[in-house]
């Protein structure tokens, strides 16, 4: 995957749409301190290349109903390409699936579950099991409070990994011969 180049402004942009969703181009130029029609442009552009997957409401679900959130940590007895593949397939379309990523280590995959209740997690749970991927493995941790919830500040990010880069050619051209 290719990287894209960015320069300070579409960062800014980038961190707007973040932290407050889909803006009007009066709001978004105001943040970013362009005019609205250049904020806009490059915005277009930023989408046009796929850095902006969507845009997304964070709703306060516990307001609404009662859910059991699960985190199960998870692993498969064989680590063919075919085998991760179908089980990846399968938590895609499991709507009980929130997230779900594959870890290196001694777990191949950390999943969150949302659900009404226990019984409820319980038979997504069978349903995997039933399915035989394989899955050698897995714990279940139930979640009793959320902490903290956030996306990393990309800013932060992008600053912190030009000085790796920096770091690591000054590494390179310093070398002695």
């Amino acid at each position: 995957m290719s990287r894209v180049r960015l320069d300070a402004t579409d960062i800014r942009i980038l961190d707007a749409l973040q932290r407050h969703g889909r803006l009007s181009k009066a709001r978004l130029a105001g943040i970013v301190n362009l005019s609205p029609t250049p904020a806009w442009s490059r915005l277009a552009r930023l989408e046009a290349v796929g850095l902006v997957r969507g845009y997304h409401a964070d709703i306060a679900i516990a307001r609404i109903a009662d859910v059991t959130q699960v985190v199960v940590t998870l692993s498969l007895a064989r680590h063919r390409r075919a085998d991760f593949d179908r089980f990846e397939a399968y938590v895609r379309d499991c709507d009980a699936v929130t997230d779900c990523i594959a870890t290196g280590g001694g777990m191949d995959y950390v999943l969150t579950f949302v659900c009404p209740d226990l019984a409820a997690f319980q038979l997504e749970m069978d349903a995997i099991l039933a399915a035989e991927f394989g899955v050698e493995r897995y714990f279940t941790y139930i979640v009793t409070r959320e902490v903290k919830r956030a996306r990393p500040t990309l800013s932060r990010l992008i600053e912190s990994g030009d000085q790796s880069e920096r770091s690591a050619i000054r590494a390179r051209t310093d070398r002695p011969d």
